[in-house]
């Protein structure tokens, strides 16, 4: 592995960066701005709002890229370089057929916030870690807004509680288990792997010069996007698989312990013989 010819690293948040606790390690704020002042780009590539990821990175916003909503939102310094959304008649069709799923909570994530019923302070409580901005609305077919990406809640779990109920929609649709308790609808070109390709092409970076960081379903085709790509140990099986390498879990600094490694070769390569 020559990590020296690193430019660009795009990281998946929940289960990947963020530890147990929703927390970002300052191992890695120390990392980042060692790497930052290499050249290095990162990219903050989750399923989560966009809103919510600038929050919770608030001090590196100014710097970095994020992939936002699963790739259909690619944003930076708070402009929009591409978007991709589910039409209207899709979903309205489409909430049809969630509404009739029993135990599930659904989100509507808009481009300007995202939309729900009232489930309860319970379920609020849990919904706004990853929802920065967000309405509770009595009607959701009454939306006015740009429709991103129909995220699914399921406490017992969505890979056997809900997955298996809307698995016929492969063909017209994105349908990820993106967590233990989560499964996204998006457009079929809303991915992390197409934003990340569109963000290479941006700033003329090469696969082989790219490092992803990814845990679940929603991760798998940006792991084809980049020659460096790593499965943290608490992946979903699918995602060890299609990893070209492996790295510790999220409590164990795992994206943390391989940029380290990263910055060690950079500054190697610079060191007078």
């Amino acid at each position: 592995m020559d990590l020296s010819q690193i430019q660009l690293i795009a990281t998946d948040m929940d289960g990947t960066l963020l530890n147990s606790q929703d927390q970002v390690s300052t191992r890695f704020y120390d990392v980042y701005h060692a790497l930052n002042a290499q050249g290095v780009t990162f990219v903050a590539a989750s399923g989560r709002q966009y809103y919510s990821l600038a929050h919770k990175l608030a001090s590196l916003k100014k710097d970095l890229y994020f992939i936002a909503e699963n790739g259909a939102l690619l944003m930076h310094q708070d402009k929009e370089l591409g978007v991709i959304e589910i039409k209207k008649e899709k979903y309205l069709e489409l909430l049809q057929q969630i509404q009739k799923i029993q135990g599930s909570q659904l989100i509507v994530c808009g481009r300007k916030t995202a939309y729900l019923n009232d489930h309860g302070p319970e379920f609020l409580e849990l919904f706004s870690e990853f929802y920065e901005r967000y309405e509770i609305i009595e009607d959701l077919t009454q939306i006015d807004d740009q429709i991103l990406k129909l995220a699914i809640c399921n406490i017992k779990g969505t890979e056997t509680h809900v997955y298996p109920q809307l698995q016929h929609l492969e063909r017209e649709l994105k349908v990820k288990v993106s967590g233990k308790i989560w499964l996204d609808l998006s457009h079929t070109q809303a991915n992390k792997g197409n934003a990340l390709q569109k963000l290479q092409k941006l700033l003329n970076i090469t696969a082989e010069q790219t490092m992803v960081f990814g845990d679940y379903n929603n991760d798998l085709e940006m792991m084809e996007a980049a020659t460096y790509s790593f499965a943290m140990k608490n992946a979903h099986p699918n995602i060890l698989k299609a990893a070209n390498y492996s790295t510790e879990s999220n409590d164990n600094y795992g994206v943390e312990r391989i940029l380290e490694k990263v910055l060690e070769a950079k500054l190697t390569t610079q060191a007078p013989v």
